[in-house]
């Protein structure tokens, strides 16, 4: 099989996530571009990143569960400023313990990717996006497929491109252009 240019490649992934975005499901695509992207600056999409970066997502979309529905909680009992000194109690608490995670399990050492996730739910909860727009637990279902789906997407992306020919003393390698 004659392989893509990895542009051409690229793009063909890219456009499948129009789909994933319409109704009813309304899914964030964007959250496959995350952890696309991630997968690549990690150093591209190798059986030791992925089993790097897959478990971290989850995990960190499930503490930013928890803590949406900790500031939930919260609103119930504080307000004003006890409110917010109770919001940034329960920010610090998962937070850390979302970090310690790395710590003690070493399945889940790339913090980076926990945060990736944990950015990702907040913005497909607060975006509106999912079959439920603004429900926690639908979010942090969207978002967990989702971001499941960028690091195969990367593989993929892979699997089907040409290597990517590096071209020497070239704007993209942070040379001055040629006159």
């Amino acid at each position: 099989m004659k392989k893509l240019p990895p542009e051409i490649a690229a793009s063909l992934l890219a456009v499948t996530t129009v789909l994933i975005a319409l109704p009813p499901y309304h899914l964030p695509p964007w959250a496959i571009f995350i952890s696309w992207a991630a997968t690549f600056a990690m150093g591209g999409p190798t059986p030791r990143n992925l089993r790097r970066i897959w478990p971290t997502l989850p995990v960190g979309s499930l503490f930013a569960f928890l803590i949406v529905l900790g500031f939930r909680q919260a609103s119930g009992h504080f307000t004003g400023t006890s409110f917010i000194v109770a919001q940034m109690v329960i920010l610090f608490c998962l937070n850390a313990s979302m970090m310690a995670l790395a710590r003690f399990i070493p399945m889940l050492s790339f913090i980076p990717g926990m945060f990736f996730g944990f950015a990702s739910y907040f913005a497909t909860l607060f975006g509106g996006f999912g079959p439920v727009p603004h429900d926690p637990l639908v979010a942090l279902g969207a978002v967990v497929a989702m971001n499941a789906l960028g690091p195969a997407y990367a593989w993929l992306k892979d699997r089907l491109s040409a290597p990517e020919a590096v071209s020497k003393g070239k704007a993209w390698q942070g040379a001055e252009l040629e006159a």
